[in-house]
């Protein structure tokens, strides 16, 4: 702390200027504990003393954002600024919190607890009679939690905590251990006949209270929680200096070194125990989302989990630490980018689309970044893969509608420098996406449809549009139009979808069909739309329209129905400007209602379990791939 503040002359005045008016979660709990710091003390029963405690904790939460505050920091920082001036309470803080206790101080406290499980080992090697009589040992040891945050200050008086603090200044987290041995050594008869773990945490509350300083020139500052009834006798007496000399005498001989080996092999154990228990309260929150079976999800927590470690291992250093912050939600604690995101997709997702595949990722990792900070959690990427798996088929169309309109796409598609952009002006014949001009020598290979027909089915097709426009209404958020380069990509992700199923040809006649009918019902938008801007337009002007859009004679999007397959000589539909030609969800999914085989295929039960497996294998081979 000495050499720290020698080399950093006026960094507490400016970290001060720099937080001063700052507000967040730290600041708020901040305040909320200023006042239960030694509340006893007149030091802190004044504006002055309270206000100087304010400085040197918000200025540590600047300093160290990653901990920012935590609970029992303010008994420490309170005693500091007792004895020391502000700038070296504030630097003896940091020694304390970064490198004497380092991993104590954050939600998890996961210092304290593997120092928790050392101190255990420590009971059965050292007071081996009290910990057979004991049923479980670990609860004695979880008992002093509080010890180890606070270093006694807030069970012990306080003009006897202070020499355990000089201690520990001294010689570092052993005293804590030493000592507290000594503490249980010394009510060990009464622990051993205790029912209960809520007795033995009364009867050492009401030792360590009792526990006096003889040589304070002070009255007695003591913690006074121990409750004590009318028919019980208070305990006897102990002065802080022997309870600190039988520490020493009788368990002093660990070292430090020693100390720090037994932290290096429990961490491991406690680290282990902490994923676990993340895990399951992952899975509880996610579990009751989504329609996976438990071991399903279990297994693919297991692979997100693992593809985040393999990115912090095997690629070169970037942000991505940040991405495991123990302080968010288990739900929200690993979390992956979109090149990690684009890898999982290809293993488990059951939509694969060939080529195609990596672009379908990456627009569902910008749909799912609702935040836009480049990173989803498992939450999102288990309900998404849910939807594709065992979502309905109005479910799975939705999706695939919001892969394709914002945000999932741009909203500027020229300026679009992802590789979906490049697919309005790639090869389309695998697709079989084509616009043709109508040849009035020519016939189409389509069979003509009669006009009873025709009339039922415009019938049941307005029945279907109506029905789906009330279920619209109750939705929260209205979905934004397809325009008509948006849903040629929407047409062309339906062909690599159903690229080498069984009912491929059957699957290509049908979406064919109902293609030609999308374009269609957004001709005919764009002509109505078209009419209205252009009439008001003649009525201010008096000019008429200067060009017709073509109608949905002269542009076609069909298959070859004899064969099922794609043209060869498919163009893109070209870049122009494509006026007010739109389709809704509504349209497209009542559009493909309409065709049994496409109903078929979005509703056929996908089993996720295969994928897994292979996921298992190829994780690693993708990985090396790259």
């Amino acid at each position: 702390a000495i050499t720290d503040l020698a080399l950093n002359p006026g960094y507490y005045g400016r970290l001060v200027e720099e937080s001063l008016g700052n507000c967040c979660l730290a600041t708020e709990e901040i305040e909320r504990d200023l006042h239960r710091s030694l509340p006893e003390h007149p030091a802190f029963q004044t504006e002055t003393g309270i206000a100087a405690l304010r400085r040197v904790l918000t200025a540590y939460a600047h300093r160290n954002p990653r901990i920012g505050y935590c609970q029992s920091m303010n008994i420490l920082a309170s005693v500091l600024l007792l004895y020391a001036t502000e700038e070296d309470a504030f630097w003896l803080l940091v020694t304390v919190c970064e490198r004497m206790l380092p991993d104590y101080f954050n939600r998890r406290v996961l210092g304290a607890q593997v120092d928790q499980s050392v101190f255990e080992e420590l009971i059965q090697e050292q007071l081996p009679e009290l910990a057979e009589r004991l049923r479980d040992p670990s609860a004695l040891a979880s008992l002093s939690l509080s010890w180890f945050l606070t270093l006694f200050l807030s069970i012990m008086p306080l003009e006897s905590a202070v020499h355990v603090v000089d201690c520990f200044f001294y010689d570092g987290i052993k005293v804590v251990f030493q000592l507290g041995l000594a503490v249980l050594e010394a009510n060990a008869r009464a622990l051993c006949s205790s029912r209960d773990d809520g007795q033995a945490l009364v009867l050492l509350s009401r030792f360590l209270d009792h526990i006096k300083n003889e040589d304070s020139p002070g009255p007695p500052m003591g913690s006074h929680h121990a409750f004590v009834s009318e028919d019980q006798e208070p305990p006897p007496v102990t002065d802080i200096g022997d309870l600190i000399r039988d520490s020493y005498e009788k368990f002093g001989h660990q070292s430090v070194g020693q100390i720090e080996r037994m932290r290096c092999r429990h961490r491991i154990r406690v680290l282990q125990g902490h994923e676990g228990t993340t895990k399951q309260n992952v899975l509880r929150v996610v579990s009751p989302e989504v329609s996976f079976p438990f071991g399903d999800l279990e297994e693919l927590y297991d692979l997100f989990k693992r593809e985040h470690m393999m990115s912090c291992y095997w690629e070169q250093p970037r942000p991505g630490p940040a991405r495991h912050d123990p302080s968010r939600p288990y739900a929200e604690q690993y979390r992956i980018d979109s090149r990690q995101f684009a890898r999982l997709f290809q293993l488990v997702s059951p939509w694969t689309c060939g080529a195609h595949t990596e672009i379908l990722a990456e627009r569902t990792f910008r749909l799912l970044d609702d935040n836009m900070d480049h990173l989803i959690e498992f939450k999102a990427f288990a309900s998404c893969l849910d939807a594709m798996y065992n979502g309905e088929m109005n479910e799975k169309i939705k999706l695939l509608y919001r892969l394709h309109v914002p945000p999932a796409v741009y909203l500027d598609t020229k300026s679009d420098s992802s590789p979906s952009n490049n697919l309005a002006s790639a090869d389309t014949s695998q697709i079989g996406i084509t616009k043709i001009r109508k040849e009035k020598n020519k016939e189409k290979k389509q069979k003509p449809v009669k006009s009873d027909d025709a009339s039922d089915y415009k019938k049941q097709l307005k029945q279907m549009i109506k029905d789906l426009a009330k279920e619209k209404a109750k939705s929260e958020t209205e979905l934004p139009q397809m325009s008509q380069r948006e849903f040629i990509q929407f047409c062309k992700t339906l062909y690599s979808m159903f690229h080498e199923d069984p009912e491929e040809n059957n699957l290509y006649q049908a979406i064919a069909t109902v293609t030609t009918l999308l374009l269609q019902i957004g001709e005919v938008g764009q002509h109505s739309s078209s009419s209205s801007s252009l009439g008001s337009c003649s009525q201010e002007s008096g000019e008429g329209p200067r060009a017709s859009a073509p109608s949905p004679e002269q542009d076609s999007v069909f298959v070859d129905t004899d064969t099922g397959t794609a043209p060869q000589d498919a163009r893109a539909f070209p870049e122009e400007a494509e006026g007010d030609w739109t389709v809704s969800l509504e349209h497209i999914l009542a559009s493909l209602l309409t065709e049994q085989s496409l109903v078929n295929f979005f509703e056929k039960p996908l089993d996720i379990k295969s994928k897994l497996e292979n996921a298992k294998i190829n994780q690693y081979n993708l990985k090396t791939l790259e």
